[in-house]
């Protein structure tokens, strides 16, 4: 075969994409000192969590996690960017709460958020001290279910390629952090606009959130995390910033942010060993339940974004499964054991290869075996 007429997986041809020059991201300096911040300001909440902070703090934070986590997972995730179950609509107001909560970074904007530290200057006056510190909010957009929904889709339709927000074959680094440190490449922004959003712009508690995003998301995720253990059981000022509030919210983010790094680059590929999408067991510990990449890419629409693996290494699945019992979650689609066995044999250990990939439930690049094969969990209509 003429090597100009080879065709690679992502639609170039083999000579195009070697003479191709890497497009120069720009770096976005206030970025990188507000993550700077960030990181630096869970240290320190690390440090007070065991010199200074009440139990009651440090479990707040753990429990704040869990829902901000949750509502990544069972909402952004699985629900929003996969279609992958239904949801009524009291569990999908739990689940926009949550994911405000959670706010994951895009790109820039600027917001600021005016804490109240309380220092004491002593017995010696009896005087309180008040210092405001000013925090630079940032993300490129601002990063609701729906553009968070968009980039996730595009994520899988141009996985590992410069359509890829946090293409992997950059590097850890990039695929982690990176990503968000710099402009995005050309090639996200004109394959993002041919992602269907249809079904997003429909839902009105997506819409909602996605207009009075500014307003909710600072109160949700700084402003109330920070005020609650001062008021409710004495918490100082400094401890409840930076442990309640920074350190849990930079926690989570690096939470998510491995599902892009370390669970693209290390662990068994069973499923598809051509992609780089790996199974990787701390990954799913701590993200409850996203750690089964390499199953995840090839059947995004699964529910359970696994094949194996009980509750304790994929949370997020018992609560779906929770929600099916009480029929606000319903339809929820999983991939039977022939279809899976079928997958193994075409691209496992032993396969050729497959280069069809898809988003989610609603894609039209679904394969219709796939589709055909599928099993609804709690079906309804």
């Amino acid at each position: 075969m003429d090597e100009s007429k080879e065709i690679t997986d992502n639609g170039t041809t083999l000579l195009t994409q070697q003479n191709r020059k890497q497009h120069h991201q720009a770096i976005v300096w206030r970025n990188v000192m507000l993550f700077g911040y960030l990181h630096l300001a869970a240290v320190y909440g690390v440090v007070l969590m065991f010199t200074s902070a009440k139990i009651a703090t440090t479990i707040f934070a753990i429990l704040m996690y869990q829902v901000s986590s949750i509502g990544i997972t069972a909402g952004a995730h699985r629900l929003w960017s996969h279609r992958a179950y239904k949801a009524k609509w009291p569990l999908r107001v739990i689940l926009i709460i949550f994911n405000t909560i959670a706010f994951q970074f895009i790109k820039l904007y600027f917001m600021s958020v005016k804490v109240l530290v309380l220092n004491r200057l002593g017995t010696e006056y009896g005087i309180f001290k008040y210092k405001y510190v000013l925090l630079s909010i940032f993300s490129n957009r601002r990063n609701h279910v729906y553009e968070w929904a968009r980039d996730h889709r595009l994520h899988h339709k141009y996985s590992e390629t410069n359509a890829d927000p946090h293409n992997a074959n950059r590097g850890f680094f990039f695929s982690h952090v990176g990503w968000l440190l710099c402009r995005k490449h050309p090639d996200i922004m004109e394959k993002g606009r041919g992602i269907d959003m249809s079904d997003l712009l429909a839902d009105p508690i997506v819409s909602f959130q996605k207009k009075y995003y500014k307003l909710l998301m600072p109160l949700l995720c700084f402003i109330l995390p920070t005020i609650l253990p001062v008021y409710c059981w004495g918490e100082s000022w400094a401890n409840s910033w930076f442990v309640a509030t920074m350190f849990r919210y930079t926690f989570s983010l690096n939470v998510t942010w491995l599902v892009n790094s370390a669970a693209h680059m290390w662990g068994g590929r069973p499923y598809d060993r051509f992609i780089n999408p790996s199974e990787n067991i701390t990954v799913a510990l701590l993200a409850l339940g996203e750690g089964w990449h390499n199953y995840h890419h090839v059947f995004p629409w699964d529910y359970k974004a696994a094949e194996l693996g009980d509750y304790k290494l994929n949370m997020t699945t018992a609560f779906i499964d929770f929600f099916a019992k009480i029929g606000w979650a319903y339809d929820l689609k999983t991939v039977s054991a022939d279809t899976v066995r079928k997958r193994v044999e075409r691209t496992g250990i032993s396969g050729q290869g497959d280069a069809q990939t898809s988003w989610g439930w609603d894609d039209k690049d679904l394969p219709p075996s796939d589709r055909e094969a599928a099993t609804i969990i709690n079906k309804q209509g």
